[in-house]
């Protein structure tokens, strides 16, 4: 049963701001985690990408911002709301959704990330006195560590809460975690926690459960919440598999992207969007320069070119140009493109089959967002396929095998038996 935000109690300021994209009714999501959290219980929660996750911590957390009278904080290490994220690109677009909804509005917030100069930060922070703080854990450390942040929110937000505790991230995300819970417990404050991604398994909440917890609070109470992750997969998202072997696969690539620029064009659209996921930096490094070599307008968004770190400035230019549609093509590892929200995306191309099924629904997730359609394609060699036979099966998902001829994307033609 569909709600509007009046019914959820959402802060009248919220609900003009969201009617201005047309927002009125409130996701499945966002109708399970708003009386939790608008009642500070803490929640843990899992929902397919495109469903709303943002918005369904955001709403109930800064309506109850709203509802007090909200003056900036007199010093700028005191803030109300924490959210951490692992990654530049998607901490700016939680810190964009941030300006939305509170443009006019008292309430102030800051951008805290490792790819920005720290002392800019520093007198940012001074000048703004921000009540809401969103970074990566890693810049948040230093600045808590400096004396510049003291980690003490009232609610504390971990988005793509399964990537922080991975390995690379796991150090960062427990010390983060535990000087905040420290600070509350000194404080005598009992933080409202929320912790969301698209996919979240026993193994990653007992992570995250671990790394919350203090010898004061070792029962704390967490709340689980699912919503359906494979409607949106299996409903909204066609499934497409293409063969090429190893060698031919950048050739593959571009031919299958002029296929997809005919059709759109051929239906007079405005374009495709399209975004092509590798694992390796290395890989998607190679990719781009392929592409633009054969002049695809295209941009990348990776850590690294070879043994050089690639700028969070560079980063965010490809983004722009990609979200602005200067561009049809943006090559992406997974770690990259976590969680982003880019609107109108058509199509997402895979150069690998993950052998993490989460890996897989996080890729489908780039598009068929707010309610539209997309098409997932991978292209693989025989070993490749043989993988998304697998995640097909466990997903239960259908695959469409294609093939490109002549400049078209066509089904297989059966085989004749004799």
């Amino acid at each position: 049963m569909t709600k509007d935000f009046e019914q959820l109690g959402a802060d009248k300021f919220l609900i003009k701001q969201l009617e201005k994209r047309g927002i009125r009714e409130a996701t499945d999501i966002q109708c399970k985690i708003f009386p939790h959290l608008a009642s500070g219980e803490s929640v843990f929660f899992a929902s397919a990408t495109g469903t709303g996750k943002t918005f369904a911590y955001l709403l109930p957390i800064l309506s109850k911002m709203l509802n007090k009278t909200q003056e900036p904080a007199s010093e700028p290490s005191k803030i109300n709301l924490l959210i951490t994220s692992p990654t530049l690109e998607l901490c700016t677009q939680i810190k964009s959704e941030l300006d939305f909804l509170l443009e006019g509005s008292k309430i102030r917030s800051s951008l805290v990330i490792g790819s920005v100069n720290i002392e800019h930060q520093i007198d940012n922070l001074k000048k703004t006195k921000p009540a809401i703080i969103v970074g990566n854990p890693g810049r948040l450390l230093v600045l808590a560590k400096k004396g510049i942040l003291r980690l003490c929110p009232q609610f504390f937000v971990l988005d793509e809460a399964d990537r922080l505790v991975s390995d690379e991230m796991l150090n960062d995300t427990n010390e983060l975690c535990e000087m905040v819970m420290r600070s509350a417990q000194k404080a005598g404050i009992r933080i409202t926690v929320a912790a969301c991604s698209a996919t979240m398994n026993k193994k990653n909440r007992e992570k995250i459960l671990q790394a919350l917890s203090t010898k004061a609070e070792k029962n704390r109470d967490i709340v689980y919440i699912e919503s359906d992750a494979n409607e949106i997969l299996r409903e909204k998202i066609e499934h497409w598999a293409i063969f090429s072997e190893k060698r031919r696969k950048d050739q593959t690539l571009r031919s299958l992207l002029a296929a997809i620029r005919a059709v759109s064009s051929k239906r007079k659209k405005s374009g495709a969007k399209v975004l092509i996921f590798t694992s390796k930096n290395d890989e998607a490094a190679f990719t781009l320069g392929r592409l633009a070599h054969h002049h695809v307008p295209c941009a990348g968004l990776f850590g690294k070119a070879g043994k050089k770190p690639v700028s969070g400035e560079q980063r965010r230019e490809s983004l722009e140009l990609f979200r602005n549609g200067g561009i049809e093509a943006l090559i992406s590892t997974d770690l990259a493109a976590r969680g982003l929200d880019i609107p109108g995306i058509t199509h997402v191309i895979s150069l690998d089959v993950p052998s993490d099924s989460e890996v897989y629904i996080h890729r489908c997730g780039r598009t068929a967002r707010a309610g539209k359609r997309g098409i997932m394609i991978t292209i693989g060699d025989e070993t490749q396929m043989r993988l998304l036979a697998s995640l097909e099966k466990k997903l239960k998902i259908r695959v469409q095998p294609k093939e490109l001829h002549y400049g078209q994307i066509t089904a297989p033609l059966p085989i004749e038996e004799d």
